[in-house]
């Protein structure tokens, strides 16, 4: 074809037609333009040879129509049974830029502009293969919609209506499974254990008080895995007074334990401490697991744990915690209790309330003795096994033996519940150790924003207060809602509580109180808040604003108000990248309004484009300069 220099197309034409002598500041440049002129006109492109210098100058490049060529003949053989349709059709149309060493820029030296095929039609240009690329930003929204487990399809239809249709999104469907699809094999190219380090490693780059221990057999290989992040540390330091311990959960295929040291906040809502995948459930497992988890801890143990029946992690537990309170969980024995008494369970509508008055009602060892015996006879149930070993326990789960031991009065049948329940949710058993630790990260936010809910509802919904008096005006400013209404409902019933029996003796004072119906609750001792009875005494002794000793931090609404420090002694930030997401949330909305508004128009949005270009070129510039 005859080459002509043309003065004016020196510069490059912005109407995407190509001729002779155009220059480009790079090959990527010329590669770009030729592109743009493909989707014009309806033709994909693709790269066909180079040369180089030795320095890796490319010196001359060769851009085809993608239908260049034809198919080669063992590719055409017909004995393939899932042979792929024919694409090419021998078309010459090319651009051919050398490489101008005096002015340091490419131009097109050769053309052939004539198809030797149809040409797509514009409402097709975005399925052309060189048209369709996910861009930086684009691939962040696949991953954020993958993470929060939205369907490709769902994901891809959704982010082709933000831009305007399938033809803006420049990218297909299966381009979008591709894209994820490789990045996943990128993930675990390294191997289980190698994707699992590189995410423990990307956390504790984000905050350095994520804490992570990895247990490894004789043969080098992982066995069992400990967790914490700076948010679990910081609860647990708050709110680390009693914690359940619970591995009835599988994570994958394998069925490995799932074990997690899970606690109550001022809300009294469910909280994460801390997490483990399991090899085993042996005594040295659960020892090492401890000790991980008071290492993260700063060494700080529980006042009371819960935990089930298992014999080693009862062992463990007297090993490395012996001045912690261990209490079984009443929701594990009652599921032991399925298996061990299922029988009368079954057959005996009273057997479940014999058993449940053993838990909950009889308070001194003696009615406790009489009652368990009681059960034994009418039941002829002396050789079950399961009986006989929840006696041999008894002082970690009967009410007679329990009542002096703090728990946050934790409800463990709902705590083991709603956290199996929260599980089911975000887990599923065939996850992948990359994808379990992207949902598990789900939960733990999903954690965080219902606590945020309780702190946003403390300040936005003043609490009811039925009896105008001092001391439950002072509880109202004090405890979060939860554990006002808890307080109000002690304080109600001390209105009909009477001073039964009063000895003074010197300076100290005894008060026998009763309430008609009602036992001794023992609220301070195990739950952290004053029962009818004790304030009853304090109106008796004209005292009317609770006491600063009878208060418990870890039930008001300043319990977080602390700075907390993680095992290296540095001050705990336990979001890092908070101020980066404030910004961003703050600048989001800001600019997403006025591009709304110049989409409108064909002059605003030029001049909303022009803006772009400009503001983003001086961004690049200022980050470039703090890298």
């Amino acid at each position: 074809m005859e080459e002509k220099n043309n003065d004016d197309s020196q510069k490059l034409d912005t109407d995407y037609i190509p001729k002779l002598g155009i220059e480009f500041g790079s090959e990527q440049e010329a590669y770009d333009f030729y592109n743009e002129c493909g989707r014009n006109s309806g033709f994909s492109i693709r790269k066909e040879w180079c040369n180089k210098r030795k320095n890796g100058v490319v010196t001359s490049r060769k851009f085809t129509c993608c239908k260049e060529g034809n198919k080669a003949p063992w590719e055409r053989n017909g004995e393939n049974k899932y042979e792929r349709a024919k694409t090419r059709a021998g078309c010459n149309a090319h651009m051919i830029i050398w490489f101008d060493k005096k002015k340091g820029k490419y131009f097109i030296h050769s053309l052939e502009l004539n198809h030797n095929h149809i040409l797509h039609i514009p409402q097709c240009a975005h399925m052309m293969p060189s048209q369709r690329k996910v861009s930086k930003a684009q691939a962040m929204e696949i991953d954020l919609a993958y993470d929060s487990c939205i369907k490709f399809k769902d994901s891809y239809e959704f982010m082709a209506r933000q831009v305007g249709g399938r033809d803006a999104l420049c990218y297909t469907l299966q381009d979008q499974k591709n894209y994820h699809y490789s990045k996943r094999q990128k993930e675990q190219k390294c191997g289980e254990a190698g994707s699992l380090f590189k995410y423990f490693q990307k956390q504790r780059k984000e905050n350095p008080s994520f804490y992570y221990a990895v247990q490894l057999d004789a043969s080098k290989l992982i066995t069992n895995i400990f967790w914490a992040d700076a948010q679990m540390i910081v609860d647990y330091k708050l709110f680390g007074d009693v914690v359940s311990f619970d591995t009835i959960y599988r994570t994958n295929k394998e069925y490995r334990p799932l074990a997690m040291f899970v606690g109550f906040n001022h809300h009294r809502e469910s909280m994460i401490f801390g997490a483990a995948v399991l090899y085993d459930e042996t005594i040295d497992t659960f020892q090492w697991l401890f000790k991980a988890f008071f290492e993260a801890m700063s060494g700080k143990k529980p006042n009371t744990i819960f935990t089930d029946q298992d014999p080693a992690m009862i062992k463990a537990i007297s090993l490395v915690m012996p001045n912690t309170y261990h209490r079984l969980c009443k929701w594990h024995l009652m599921q032991n209790a399925l298996k061990g008494v299922n029988h009368l369970l079954q057959g005996e509508d009273e057997f479940k309330s014999d058993l449940d008055a053993c838990f909950k009602i009889w308070e001194e060892e003696e009615e406790f003795l009489s009652a368990w015996d009681a059960i034994l006879h009418k039941y002829n149930a002396f050789d079950n096994s399961w009986l006989q070993s929840a006696f041999e326990v008894k002082e970690k789960w009967a009410k007679a033996y329990v009542k002096m031991s703090f728990s946050a009065r934790m409800t463990t049948t709902q705590l083991s519940e709603s956290i199996n329940s929260d599980l089911n949710d975000y887990l599923q058993s065939d996850y992948d150790i990359v994808k379990f630790f992207i949902n598990f990260e789900r939960l733990l936010d999903a954690k965080h924003y219902k606590e945020l809910k309780g702190e946003y509802n403390l300040r936005q919904k003043l609490p009811k207060v039925k009896i105008a008096s001092p001391m439950l005006i002072q509880a109202a400013h004090i405890y979060t809602p939860k554990l006002f209404l808890k307080f109000q409902e002690q304080y109600e019933e001390f209105q009909g509580a009477f001073v039964k029996e009063r000895v003074e003796r010197n300076a100290s004072h005894e008060y026998i109180v009763s309430i008609y119906g009602k036992p001794k609750d023992r609220q301070f001792e195990r739950g952290g808040i004053l029962c009818s009875h004790a304030l009853k005494i304090l109106d008796v002794m004209d005292i009317k604003v609770l006491l600063e000793k009878y208060i418990l931090k870890r039930w008001t609404k300043d319990a977080k108000n602390e700075i907390v420090q993680d095992f290296n002694g540095r001050d705990i930030k336990s979001d890092t990248k908070l101020e980066v997401t404030t910004q961003y949330k703050f600048l989001g909305p800001m600019y997403v309004k006025p591009i709304a508004r110049a989409s409108e128009c064909e002059e605003a949005y030029k001049l909303a484009l022009g803006s772009y270009n400009e503001l983003s070129k001086k961004i690049d510039d200022i980050l470039r300069k703090k890298i």
